[in-house]
């Protein structure tokens, strides 16, 4: 299985045509346009799952293609990198001894 990125879609393409065209390369398992949610406009890319075989036939019929004025890109979807491992940091509390002295409240100076 394969998830291909297609970016440069016309914002009226719904997912039905893009799935007639794509699907003539290949069986389409998942197929997602990213839409604005505010109101549900195209934002002109989305996310195809292929078997494999289907998705190089796409990338290879359809990368480049133009539709309109608008010039398809069709890869391979990156993996997202995992996140880095944060660093494991437990504070230790500190004791800090408190003496007599020190806890005394110091009266304020009156001068003569």
């Amino acid at each position: 299985m394969t998830k291909l990125f297609v970016v440069g879609l016309p914002r009226e393409m719904d997912e039905i045509q893009l799935a007639q065209l794509f699907g003539p390369y290949g069986d389409i398992k998942l197929l997602t346009i990213i839409r604005d949610k505010s109101n549900g406009e195209s934002k002109g890319y989305a996310f195809i799952q292929m078997d494999d075989q289907g998705a190089n036939e796409a990338i290879a019929g359809l990368n480049g293609h133009a539709i309109g004025d608008r010039q398809l890109e069709v890869r391979i979807a990156d993996e997202k990198p995992e996140p880095a491992a944060k660093p494991v940091f437990k504070a230790k509390p500190v004791y800090v001894p408190v003496s007599p002295i020190t806890a005394k409240k110091k009266r304020p100076r009156i001068s003569k």
